[in-house]
């Protein structure tokens, strides 16, 4: 069901792609460490599984391969970055790289994106700023997948956020989560292996909760953080509400049931309220409110507590958030990445059409 492969391996496929799309030596190399670093964590909804994806959605000149990325607004501490419908793998973190440069300065930057596409995972941009002893926000939104609290219709995407924050001797914190129920590629996942998801992940098009991966094909939509009104579904609702606005109507990007759509199969709407998908990211030095070292002590002493809290079974550990994702890349960094069988057949047959060598020789 699964077949390993190497970091490298994955890094010079991936890379191979983005070139054929036509991206630069420079732009293909970041786009390529932000898909692999999603694998090597342990998120391999978000990693070379979205190659294709990616892939399509140029073949549709929905992706420019060349963006000139820009600054067309600004203040010491703000600005709104143009991403000229680059890959968001790219954009994403050259907005992070002017927000930390504002912090630098400042003691903080903040930095609103429109013109974007899909950014991969929200930590790879947080954790940029913790590698500079700041704390790093990220967040987009995405495809209308999201049924608000007591809708029937997809007004909000799945709508990721995550906050990194420096550590000591222990790794960083990283909170990184969908505000949605699930992210759109759990489900995906699930359909490559003919499994059920959880309940309270989906609703059907009539608004009953299902199991089945293939819900949102049939008209259905996924569920806010929550799963439903009477387990705090109005609070997934708000956290991913204040994404969408963060990220697009203040940077003036496609916001709502307007944000344009992942898959190549579906246009976006003939008439949008903004251009592209938005980001939002932020950097925070943390000696701008004390000493980084005191900072970084105390966490220390905060993930230790939580570490060692009584638990309800003596065979569980409290999770520190992030946590799980760095032991994968510990452990994928030397034993390989693993792949399903789809996912590999399906980069086989892009690698077949677009003539890069394949991941597996038959």
């Amino acid at each position: 069901m699964f077949i390993t492969f190497s970091e490298e391996k994955l890094r010079t496929f991936t890379y191979d792609v983005f070139k054929k799309m036509g991206c630069s030596n420079e732009h293909a190399t970041l786009a390529t460490d932000v898909l692999v670093r999603s694998d090597l964590r342990g998120i391999d909804s978000h990693g070379v599984a979205r190659l294709s994806g990616y892939y399509r959605l140029w073949e549709k000149n929905r992706i420019n391969a060349t963006p000139n990325i820009r600054i067309i607004h600004e203040t010491p501490t703000t600005a709104t970055v143009d991403g000229d419908a680059g890959l968001g793998l790219v954009v994403a973190p050259f907005a992070m790289k002017v927000a930390i440069e504002k912090a630098e300065k400042y003691g903080s930057g903040w930095v609103s994106v429109k013109n974007s596409n899909h950014f991969g995972i929200a930590g790879y941009h947080a954790l940029m700023a913790v590698e500079k002893d700041m704390i790093g926000i990220s967040m987009t939104n995405a495809s209308p997948l999201v049924a608000p609290t007591y809708a029937n219709e997809r007004l909000l995407g799945t709508n990721p956020m995550c906050y990194a924050f420096p550590a000591g001797k222990y790794p960083a914190v990283v909170v990184d989560m969908a505000t949605a129920a699930a992210a759109n590629g759990k489900l995906e996942i699930a359909q490559r292996a003919n499994a059920e998801i959880p309940d309270g992940w989906v609703q059907d098009k009539d608004g009953n909760g299902s199991t089945n991966p293939n819900e949102l094909k049939a008209g259905g939509s996924l569920l806010p953080l929550g799963s439903d009104k009477d387990h705090g579904s109005h609070k997934g609702y708000g956290l991913g509400a204040t994404v969408d606005i963060l990220s697009a109507v203040l940077s003036g990007a496609n916001y709502g049931p307007w944000v344009p759509p992942f898959v190549a199969f579906l246009e976006p709407d003939p008439n949008p309220v903004g251009e592209g998908i938005g980001h939002f990211l932020g950097a925070m030095r943390v000696d701008g409110f004390r000493p980084a070292q005191d900072f970084k002590n105390h966490l220390d002493n905060w993930i230790g507590r939580f570490k060692n809290a009584k638990t309800v079974d003596e065979n569980k550990q409290v999770i520190i958030p992030g946590e799980p994702e760095y032991q994968f890349e510990l452990t994928r960094k030397t034993s390989g990445i693993p792949l399903i069988n789809a996912v590999v057949e399906d980069l086989n047959n892009l690698a077949k059409k677009i003539d890069v060598e394949p991941l597996l020789i038959p």
